[in-house]
């Protein structure tokens, strides 16, 4: 089934565009929801809003992806009423919000955990420790050839592949591997759409990528995972099982939407999240992520009922019992 439907995701996207259109002439009660941020989170939305279309085809849902950050700049500005998101927002991003009166309410929807991915014919790379992403990936790292990372490897230029600096996964990785701070390598292939990625990493015997686990999971045959190591701990490959259990740290995250409180007013906008939330988990592990326990559901949704507005997620350490964390903002806010 994720095979599927990740790979069907276009053609469904463009069959909601043209079922809004056609609900638009025939309907003058045809409602619109808009949506765009992140890639990493678009197979989720996608997915919902063709599911949604099925009991409610009268509303024209809208998903594109800009990168988390090019989303948030839509949502600030009101042009989008929810922003697919693979970070927490920026204290900046929800200043520029409040500044044009928009409040969102922030509701985690799944696990993903950042895969690192070589080429299927790299038959030397066994596991990379986070030491040694940061020598790669850092502005300022000496680790350019395979050599460099150690001596018994080829004498060859690493072809890094990743996403660009729109993407919240871009500030996920530069936050967890290079340090609060750090600044990411310019010489790189660069792009917000990981399909791109993929294709790049798939056709280049030297290369090095890093994005999200979904489209990993789809692309297994084209791809190479690579365990990583933190720390003391042995080397940890990205599975359903470490993400959810924390182990494939630190480079599991929970995954957001943003939805904004004025739309919210719309009673479609209400719905489709409500929808969404209920049929999150299911969503997540079929396109390839990784559901979140059912009592972080719940507590989304109760976020969501009382409108609790901020990021209770943002400054929070890789590998957070993230229902604990709810629950005390549920608490507060009682």
């Amino acid at each position: 089934m994720r095979s599927t439907l990740l790979s069907t995701l276009p053609i469904l996207a463009l069959g909601l565009l043209l079922a809004g259109c056609e609900a638009s002439t025939n309907d003058t009660a045809a409602k619109s929801i808009k949506i765009d941020g992140s890639s990493t989170v678009y197979p989720i939305t996608a997915a919902a809003a063709e599911m949604f279309r099925e009991i409610d085809a009268r509303t024209k849902v809208s998903v594109a992806y800009s990168g988390t950050g090019g989303g948030f700049k839509k949502f600030a500005v009101g042009e989008i009423d929810i922003s697919d998101a693979s970070r927490p927002i920026k204290e900046k991003e929800e200043a520029a919000c409040a500044e044009n009166g928009i409040a969102s309410v922030e509701l985690p929807v799944a696990f993903d955990g950042i895969s690192v991915v070589v080429h299927p014919k790299n038959d030397f790379v066994d596991h990379l420790t986070t030491d040694e992403l940061k020598m790669i990936w850092s502005a300022d790292g000496t680790m350019r050839k395979w050599s460099d990372v150690r001596p018994n490897w080829p004498d060859q230029p690493i072809a890094c592949y990743g996403p660009g600096s729109a993407s919240g996964t871009f500030d996920y990785f530069v936050e967890a591997i290079l340090g609060k701070g750090g600044s990411m390598r310019t010489d790189y292939s660069a792009n917000e759409d990981d399909n791109v990625l993929v294709t790049g990493v798939s056709g280049d015997v030297n290369s090095l990528g890093f994005f999200g686990f979904a489209y990993y999971a789809e692309n297994q045959s084209r791809l190479k995972v690579v365990p990583v190591k933190s720390g003391d701990g042995m080397p940890v490959e990205p599975t359903v099982a470490t993400i959810n259990n924390g182990t494939y740290t630190p480079l599991s995250r929970p995954i957001f939407i943003y939805v904004s409180t004025l739309s919210l007013e719309r009673p479609e906008v209400q719905a489709f999240v409500d929808f969404y939330l209920e049929n999150a988990g299911e969503l997540s592990q079929a396109v390839g992520y990784v559901a979140l326990p059912a009592p972080v559901y719940a507590n989304a949704r109760e976020l969501l009922s009382a409108r609790i507005t901020g990021s209770i997620f943002r400054g929070v350490e890789p590998g957070t019992d993230i229902e604990v964390l709810m629950q005390s903002a549920l608490k507060k806010a009682d």
